[in-house]
């Protein structure tokens, strides 16, 4: 794999990214208080929602909003704009399941839970038919509530791939414990820390069903299939508390700068290093953690690991990612990537960052540019304490058949439809 790495730096004193903002002459300030570049329009679609996490755009222009936590105990929602006029009014929910994942493929419906996946049949009206009876077409797969969220992404040879977080921060013996060794081999990663291959149309699969796709992965919440590669990308967050567990190697500003969230394309096979390894954006190299021997400079096995493509910076909680295939925007978003930043919650001293989405401009699935903040402005703050200020947090992507990108927010349940107008 062509390795490109693109890092950004912080301005003295931990003020901002330095990579965050262009000319503020070509921001505009839309009717939805996004900011948003120069010829471009965010505005509000649907609110309210509930705990909106992933978002499908079916051909027709129904939506399909997976919700994290139960609203009048219903899992699933499908918006319909009725009367074309830019709202979708026309609001139905149905399974009784929380989560993460959502997806619209070949006339079903994919959805998931926190252990399962299921798929629902649509008619030519994108409705389904018996929202009572989904076909489970995998269960079992693993949540101890720590990184549960199950994300996925299909391709075009009938494959579904889903995300199976490690309920762990390092793999130490005793989580998120000073002096607690990591376990090597780390045995999570037998069924978690990594993505997984499953068939898309052949109930009641399992594990053993399915393949470890790619493994060294602490927690992939966003994901997308590149078609035009046709190769899976995927977005990890990384750990957590580097001086808290080992004040010897690092202070507080290291820890709140390290590691970076890595973006990947991942092949059959891939290892990408978790928990034995980070990233770490300063140094421009994977290193060896520090329950493994490392000191935040030796590489040891690091070497040999998975590189990312592109290293942003830390704690920002990557919670989806789309390649955008339209034609509506400017060229040069044609095959670019899109990441939704959830926001961090462990930037001290700093101030928190993220509750944005950037666009990496992308040619041939290799990145070709520096990444930069398509639309910011969600947390409606001018700068973040405690993410639970925040009044809204992207969190879903997708693209909308008109060629507009919408952005769910879990927060409040709001959807925005980010247009060109030029």
């Amino acid at each position: 794999m062509k390795k490109i790495i693109l890092i950004s730096a912080f301005l003295a004193g931990g003020a901002g990214l330095t990579a965050k903002a262009g000319d503020t002459t070509n921001v505009y300030h839309s009717p939805a208080n996004i900011k948003v570049p120069k010829g471009f329009e965010a505005t509000i679609i649907a609110d309210e929602l509930g705990r909106a996490r992933h978002i499908a755009a079916a051909p027709n222009g129904v939506l399909f909003i997976k919700l994290e936590r139960l609203k009048n105990g219903r899992g699933i929602l499908r918006l319909q704009d009725a009367d074309n006029n830019g709202s979708y009014e026309k609001v139905t929910s149905f399974g009784n399941y929380g989560g993460t994942g959502i997806a619209v493929k070949n006339g079903y419906l994919y959805a998931s839970s926190d252990d399962a996946v299921y798929r629902y049949r649509l008619n030519e009206n994108m409705e389904v038919a018996d929202t009572g009876k989904p076909e489970a077409i995998v269960t079992g797969l693993l949540n101890k509530r720590q990184h549960s969220a199950k994300a996925i992404a299909l391709d075009n040879n009938n494959h579904l791939y889903v995300n199976i977080g490690a309920p762990s921060n390092a793999c130490q013996v005793a989580d998120r414990t000073k002096g607690s060794p990591g376990q090597d081999p780390c045995p999570i990663l037998d069924s978690a820390g990594g993505i997984w291959q499953f068939s898309a149309d052949q109930p009641a699969q399992s594990y053993k069903e399915g393949k470890r796709y790619a493994t060294g992965l602490r927690n992939v919440v966003g994901l997308d299939w590149n078609s035009n590669v046709n190769e899976l990308f995927v977005v990890q967050h990384g750990r957590d508390q580097l001086a808290t567990l080992y004040p010897e190697l690092y202070n507080d500003k290291q820890s709140a700068e390290l590691p970076a969230e890595e973006l990947f394309m991942v092949k059959d096979g891939a290892n990408c290093g978790w928990p034995y390894c980070y990233y770490d954006g300063q140094q421009q190299k994977k290193v060896l953690a520090p329950e493994f021997g490392g000191d935040g400079k030796k590489e040891a096995r690091c070497a040999d690991m998975v590189q990312p493509l592109v290293a942003f910076p830390a704690h920002l909680a990557p919670n989806a990612l789309l390649f955008y295939t339209g034609d509506k925007f400017p060229a040069r978003y044609r095959n670019g990537a899109f990441i939704a930043f959830h926001g961090s919650w462990n930037r001290a001293p700093l101030p928190q960052e993220g509750y944005y989405v950037v666009f990496v401009p992308f040619e041939k699935g290799q990145p070709a540019g520096k990444w930069e903040v398509f639309a910011d402005g969600f947390s409606g703050l001018t700068e973040v304490k405690s993410p639970n200020d925040a009044k809204h947090r992207p969190c879903g992507l997708a693209q909308a058949p008109d060629g507009s990108l919408l952005v769910t927010d879990d927060v409040k349940g709001t959807v925005y439809k980010i247009s060109y107008k030029g």
